[in-house]
């Protein structure tokens, strides 16, 4: 089942140019967005929650269009950027009082669920939080009010090696309970670690689709790992 189908999107800058960008993110899955730093990751998760305007093109969330639905649709999903800014000297608990008012799904059994699952601290304050933990607060707050689809831009930024590879494995354990993770990266062994599909895209065209399996079938060389694919598929692009 496709939660989210993005269909022939465009934003038109005067120097940078999404063009006719369609993909569709499957319920249950974790979804890759792979490309080099300005190839469109950004530009695209932000026109398919409106938060910049598309120049044209339709997004489908759970069948309802973002342009008719956008305020039922934004109940059921969670975002995320790598970069993540609170009151500094709130405590988490704090912070969580003033976020559950907004949200009339908010599930308490989940935050308190999820609280555990991550190992945060409600009286830790987001200075004394590192930069993997602050991550899995955002988590946190999207999960507590049942978000069904994640979209995370750039989550394991700035991450060490070790919090990177646990947040993975806590997107593993979110598929299992149904929820859909898509996430912009240009790191590929976070790919080759847990996605189920990949979204390739090159100068704001998207240049895969598909599941990782075929597209290793379809773009590797014998041999080649997932990180020597994409650098041989962007070697390519760049002297075509």
């Amino acid at each position: 089942m496709n939660v989210i189908e993005v269909r022939d999107l465009e934003k038109v800058y005067p120097s940078f140019h999404l063009n006719h960008v369609s993909f569709s993110i499957e319920k249950g899955k974790i979804t890759g967005f792979i490309g080099r730093n300005g190839a469109g990751k950004t530009t695209t998760i932000k026109s398919m929650l409106n938060i910049i305007h598309p120049t044209g093109g339709d997004i489908l969330f759970f069948g309802k269009s973002l342009s008719t639905d956008e305020a039922e649709i934004k109940k059921r999903i969670g975002y995320s950027t790598g970069s993540i800014n609170w009151y500094p000297r709130k405590t988490l608990g704090q912070l969580v009082a003033v976020e559950k008012r907004f949200y009339t799904t908010w599930d308490e059994q989940a935050y308190r669920k999820y609280l555990s699952f991550f190992k945060l601290d409600e009286n830790k304050t987001p200075l004394q939080m590192s930069e993997g933990m602050k991550v899995k607060t955002n988590l946190l707050l999207a999960l507590s009010h049942r978000a069904e689809i994640l979209i995370l831009d750039e989550p394991t930024s700035g991450l060490d090696p070790f919090s990177r590879d646990e947040l993975l494995d806590v997107f593993t354990a979110l598929k299992q309970d149904g929820v859909a993770v898509f996430f912009s990266t240009h790191i590929t062994s976070d790919l080759e670690k847990c996605a189920d599909n990949i979204v390739y895209i090159q100068n704001g065209t998207i240049a895969a689709a598909c599941s990782k399996s075929d597209f290793t079938a379809q773009y590797a060389l014998a041999g080649e790992t997932l990180e020597q694919t994409i650098l041989r598929l962007e070697r390519e692009a760049r002297h075509a």
